[in-house]
């Protein structure tokens, strides 16, 4: 296995910071953490919802120079810009270059589909349609992001990630998985912010709790394993207790 990560550290320039209590520097995430080093081929970002992995991620990608909306360093379309200024104030230590860059967010790959359709209606790139498996909006959203994995990412790669898990059945979430072991075995880094029991069980991932100042947990410390563990061990006993007492 290639062990030559992309990303090896990301450091907060905090000191270019003006006021902490503006987003996105007053989210608790940010301003807990000075620098986060990545040691295995795959990274998982966890926590609960509203804590910042998508914020975070977002300007990962951006400050690798990755389009805000997802997909290649060859891709600059914006449906609405909103993105934060963070990727500004967040400096990558790169050891090498990848074969290919990809950012992936559940929340904009129909905007994604959409301008691949457009660059081969328009503008005629029709190996658009061998690199990325065909026309994306004829699949379903599970089997459009799987088309894309299959097709696009490559050996050597940088893929970022988030909420893969959003299309996917639990049974496409382990295909995901072989697919990611595969590319992993030839090079290729992953950090991906997600909420997959199945995908943060990879054995050679690593899981950063954002609930917890990026601190590395194990699988089954994590509240996604408990919580899940919880639930389906009792599934009838935890919705007598939550229709009756709440969480």
């Amino acid at each position: 296995m290639n062990n030559n990560l992309f990303i090896k550290k990301v450091i907060f320039d905090r000191e270019k910071v003006d006021d902490f209590d503006k987003y996105p520097f007053n989210i608790d995430i940010i301003k807990g953490f000075d620098e986060i080093e990545f040691e295995k081929p795959v990274t998982f970002l966890v926590g609960e919802n509203g804590v910042g992995k998508s914020t975070f991620i977002e300007a990962l990608a951006v400050s690798t120079g990755l389009n805000a909306e997802g997909g290649t360093q060859n891709f600059n379309f914006h449906t609405k810009d909103t993105h934060s200024i963070l990727s500004k104030y967040i400096k990558v230590a790169k050891y090498g270059k990848p074969k290919t860059k990809f950012f992936l967010r559940a929340e904009s790959f129909y905007n994604f589909s959409t301008e691949i359709q457009r660059l081969v209606e328009e503008d005629s790139y029709h190996t658009l349609y061998n690199a990325y498996g065909g026309n994306l909006h004829e699949c379903s959203h599970g089997e459009s992001f799987i088309k894309l994995v299959q097709n696009r990412f490559t050996e050597n790669g940088l893929y970022i990630l988030d909420e893969p898990e959003a299309a996917l059945s639990p049974q496409r979430q382990m295909s995901l998985l072989c697919l990611i072991d595969d590319l992993v075995k030839n090079g290729s880094q992953f950090i991906i912010a997600t909420h997959s029991p199945i995908l943060i069980s990879y054995i050679n991932g690593k899981i950063l709790d954002l609930n917890n100042d990026f601190k590395e947990i194990k699988y089954e410390e994590t509240d996604i394993y408990k919580i899940y563990k919880l639930y389906l061990d009792n599934a009838y006993g935890m919705q007598k207790r939550l229709f009756n007492d709440g969480l």
